[in-house]
């Protein structure tokens, strides 16, 4: 059974950083997605970033508002998947999810496909 464990947020002034953790467990497939997710309050559940794992091609992407400010690295060696947030802004204040889809061809396209979701890890952002 995979399970994921989100940790490292917390409370920031705008324009500082967080780097938040997702720490996988029963994965044992070699092609697999990973994704972050973030549903401030009141708000849908909207993608963040991705890695894709084993596809030979891009492996990274970033929803356009977090582009140049967010980055995705992985830690095959711990399992962990890491967000690095620069230069936050209020309005990336909200919770943030990470989440796997495993044994896929292609990453999911809509949230309902990822398989797997983590507990959460909130991140508040003060002007």
């Amino acid at each position: 059974q995979v399970q994921l464990v989100e940790s490292g947020g917390g409370e920031v002034q705008a324009g500082g950083s967080l780097r938040l953790s997702c720490a996988a467990s029963g994965i044992t497939y070699s092609r697999y997605c990973m994704g972050w997710f973030r549903q401030a309050q009141g708000q849908e559940r909207e993608w963040v970033a991705q890695f894709d794992v084993g596809s030979g091609g891009a492996a990274y992407a970033y929803a356009d508002p977090v582009k140049g400010r967010f980055t995705i690295s992985p830690d095959m060696a711990k399992n962990t998947l890491y967000l690095q947030m620069n230069s936050l802004k209020p309005e990336d204040t909200a919770m943030y999810y990470c989440a796997a889809d495993v044994g896929v061809a292609v990453c999911p396209t809509s949230l309902s496909e990822w398989d797997y979701w983590g507990q959460g890890t909130q991140v508040t952002v003060s002007s």
